[in-house]
């Protein structure tokens, strides 16, 4: 239940806090005082849409904060456990701001969330009714949610059980349709990716093999600038037979520094130094010996080499700049030619899925079909009862199924459903929508909350003016049947009607007044003497004559006997 609520700045409103109590609260007050607006607050809080027209003229932002109770381990726990938001069973804050540049600012127990997070706890803690509700009644469209509402878990299996049957047999109507529509583009694509599979397969192309075969190419090109280098290089090192090469000359160096090394560590160190490079250059020699034997011209080689960089560079021209891009590419098209291929290798068998998918979804869809009849069975009786206690008896309410010739699919199930109505003996039932009064919609969706409300699990209802177009006992029925719903859920109703205000628990009155040049408004709540003046006011208009107190005063009277003997059945029941 909403325990309290705090507006700021929001519409003519500078700042209001009330502290609202189980029960049935009603809130009354005259045309343009502020009521709707308090209302379009909560639904703010609730996840409703927000704009920049709501922020008082001349502040920054308007504020709305609410503090509610929830029953331990009821819906709204539940969501804020799945959404991961810290919680104590016993109450939750719901905040929400809105900017002049129409930014909106939302918090649920201090924690930022998005507007869809919001409205999705929202919904599990406020249920406001007004007359928008009443143009669902006036749309057939809304008619089918409304029955499965009814029927809750009942058929929830079903219902889920028929989606995803209905998504399974879409994909694969789908992909066939597809097929047939792009059957030539398809083998086109298939051929392509076959071709370009075999050709980079067959090239055997392997990571860094190009490297390796430009510097291969780059040997063989300049076979005899190397070979002439490598034997100059032998001959410096080794010489001939006649001229001693660097390699002695480094050796009789070093042995005739090794004879004086011992007079001097200088010496010594220069007896180590050409010792190195003695053994270095011994090194180089049987290096440069072992090149030469490597050594080998070979022309067909090198036409090799190019003919295999021509084949890379094609490669590298079709698929990618590299060759790890290349392969990269091979990979990707060959997981789609494979999965071509198996959809091809399927493709014959589309037409039989389609087949025995249409043919489960129509099973299930029966059974669905059967399950919301026998529910429309139970919700027919019910609104039937229901309008009894509101002055409809001789109404006949009922809930229309039809199906379109070819027995179509449709997402939702096999069946049309629309709500059909006979409010006098004699005429032919007609839709609703065609048919119903003001008045009449005011009582049939009030009969539609009461029996929801109790398995809806909201804790929260609120009634924004629905019992418009009624008068007399009607109204009295209406205030009772209100005041039945306050029950089982926290009820918060504004309402024009002196009937509704006196079955009330509690009573606020709102007000606005000119302070400083600005409209303001107040919310008071009253106690009984001004409850009796209230009402008799809200009965006899500007005017309050001492009949309209005593009527005030009688209604009042009535309302409290009505609620006692009600406690009292109740009790009885129980026992």
């Amino acid at each position: 239940m909403l325990q309290e609520l705090s507006i700021k700045n929001f519409a003519i409103i500078d700042q209001l806090d009330v502290a609202f109590k189980k029960g049935m609260t009603v809130l009354t007050g005259e045309t343009g005082a502020g009521k709707s607006i308090i209302i379009d607050a909560v639904g703010l809080l609730a996840g409703g849409r927000g704009s920049a027209n709501f922020v008082r003229t001349g502040t920054d932002k308007a504020i709305i904060q609410g503090s509610f109770s929830f029953p331990h381990g009821g819906a709204t726990y539940r969501v804020l456990d799945d959404l991961g938001i810290d919680h104590d069973d016993g109450s939750v804050i719901l905040q929400r701001e809105i900017h002049q540049n129409g930014r909106n600012t939302c918090r649920v127990n201090g924690m930022l969330v998005n507007t869809n997070t919001l409205k999705r706890i929202g919904e599990t803690a406020v249920d406001i009714h007004g007359q928008n509700e009443h143009q669902e009644l006036m749309q057939p469209e809304k008619h089918l949610g409304m029955l499965d509402e009814f029927a809750g878990d009942k058929i929830a299996d079903l219902r889920q059980r028929y989606q995803k049957t209905y998504q399974r047999y879409v994909q694969v109507q789908a992909t066939l349709e597809n097929k047939r529509t792009n059957e030539k583009e398809w083998a086109q694509h298939l051929d392509m990716l076959k071709f370009q599979v075999n050709e980079i397969e067959s090239a055997n192309l392997q990571a860094g093999e190009e490297t390796e075969l430009i510097a291969e190419r780059d040997r063989l090109d300049n076979f005899q600038k190397i070979n002439d280098g490598l034997q100059r290089t032998q001959l410096l090192l080794s010489g001939e037979d006649t001229t001693p090469g660097a390699n002695d000359q480094i050796s009789s160096a070093m042995q005739a520094m090794q004879a004086i090394a011992d007079f001097d560590p200088a010496f010594k160190q220069i007896a180590s130094s050409l010792e190195t490079a003695y053994y270095a250059l011994n090194d180089a020699v049987g290096d440069v010996s072992s090149q030469l034997d490597l050594l080998e011209w070979d022309e067909g080689r090198l036409d090799e080499i190019e003919r295999r960089l021509d084949v890379i560079n094609q490669l590298k021209r079709k698929y990618g700049d590299s060759e790890e891009q290349v392969l990269s590419y091979f990979d990707k098209i060959s997981v789609e030619l494979k999965q071509m291929q198996s959809t091809d290798e399927q493709a014959d068998d589309l037409e039989g899925q389609v087949a025995e998918q249409r043919s489960a979804l129509l099973q299930i869809g029966e059974q669905l079909s059967k399950a919301r009849k026998q529910a429309a069975t139970k919700l027919e009786a019910a609104i039937h009862g229901e309008l009894a206690d509101l002055y409809m008896d001789k109404t006949v309410f009922a809930v229309h199924f039809t199906r379109s010739k070819g027995q179509p699919i449709l997402s939702t199930g096999l069946d049309h459903v629309e709500f059909y109505l006979r409010t006098n003996p004699g005429e032919a039932m007609r839709p609703l929508a065609k048919i119903a009064s003001g008045g009449e919609l005011s009582r049939i969706m009030l009969a539609l909350k009461t029996i929801f409300s109790e398995s809806q699990g909201v804790t929260s209802i609120i009634f924004d003016e629905v019992d418009t177009g009624v008068s007399g006992r009607v109204a009295q029925a209406i205030a009772e049947k209100i005041s039945g719903i306050a029950r089982a859920s926290q009820v918060l109703c504004i309402t024009h009607l002196p009937q509704v205000a006196a079955m009330a628990d509690h009573h606020y009155f709102i007000a606005k007044k000119i302070v400083g040049e600005r409209t303001e408004t107040s919310l008071t709540r009253l106690g009984d003497k001004a409850r009796v003046d209230e009402i008799a006011r809200m009965s006899a208009g500007t005017q309050v004559t001492k009949l309209a107190l005593e009527h005030a005063s009688e209604l009042l009277g009535l309302a409290d006997e009505a609620k006692t003997k009600r406690n009292k059945q109740k009790t009885k029941h129980v026992n």
